[in-house]
């Protein structure tokens, strides 16, 4: 294999895995993604971004993935997204690849993973892309942040009644909540019902994805903004996590 074996692999992968979630991308989208990969293997050698650096898996586990919240949601030219606890760029900066018709903020609380995305924002030249530096429940409070994003979106570990609690706020009454999960996901949609419904969310449904080349059952919960969030949440830094609301 050549050096330039593993990005050809990663070009065909994004290619042939977009157009199976119903997604065309034109040469210099794939380009731009080729481009990604080759800074975040880059950066990861001194920051710790993410454990995947095989070019081929981060198509699959990270570009593909990210990109699967396109396939279970319509996302209108214009929309304004906003992916909390962002990391790399995920799902937000693969979305804001995709699609230069929507406009995507990158909410994430650590310096040097926000240079990162800065620094990736302006090689690809995504002007339609901001990053904001804060911690969920700080910038949920900000006026500027509070419910004013057509669509909200967390690719994270994190419980569904923990997310909730930091999506929703963002998310404007009559827009969208979507959150990557894996596993029992009915059961722990089940469980985090009063957490949703207290912040102003009604689930949709749970849209499967398949991820081409992964064999794990993926999901996206697709959730409502039917009401505003209370004044009250989302609570102080930590508590989410510590005491879901149940």
């Amino acid at each position: 294999m050549t050096d330039r074996a593993p990005f050809d692999a990663l070009r065909m992968a994004v290619q042939d895995g977009a157009r199976a979630l119903g997604l065309n991308l034109a040469p210099d989208r794939r380009d731009r993604f080729e481009r990604y990969a080759a800074e975040l293997i880059e950066w990861n050698r001194r920051v710790n971004l993410t454990a995947i650096v095989d070019p081929l898996d981060i198509a699959r586990k990270h570009f593909l993935d990210s990109l699967s919240v396109l396939a279970a949601c319509d996302v209108h030219p214009g929309s304004r997204i906003i992916d909390v606890g962002s990391g790399a760029g995920f799902p937000g900066l693969p979305i804001g690849i995709a699609r230069p018709d929507v406009r995507v903020t990158l909410l994430e609380a650590t310096r040097k993973k926000c240079d990162f995305l800065r620094r990736v924002i302006e090689l690809l030249e995504l002007s339609h892309v901001t990053v904001v530096n804060a911690r969920a429940e700080d910038a949920a409070r900000d006026s500027f942040q509070r419910e004013q994003y057509d669509v909200a979106v967390a690719r994270s570990v994190a419980a569904l009644d923990t997310l909730a609690e930091y999506v929703l706020p963002f998310t404007r009454v009559s827009g969208v909540a979507l959150a990557h999960k894996s596993g029992d996901v009915e059961t722990e949609v089940e469980q985090a019902g009063t957490a949703i419904a207290a912040l102003g969310g009604r689930v949709r449904r749970i849209a499967p994805v398949a991820i081409p080349g992964l064999s794990e059952a993926r999901a996206i919960v697709v959730i409502d903004k039917i009401g505003p969030t209370p004044d009250r949440f989302p609570r102080r830094a930590g508590m989410p996590e510590r005491r879901p609301i149940r």
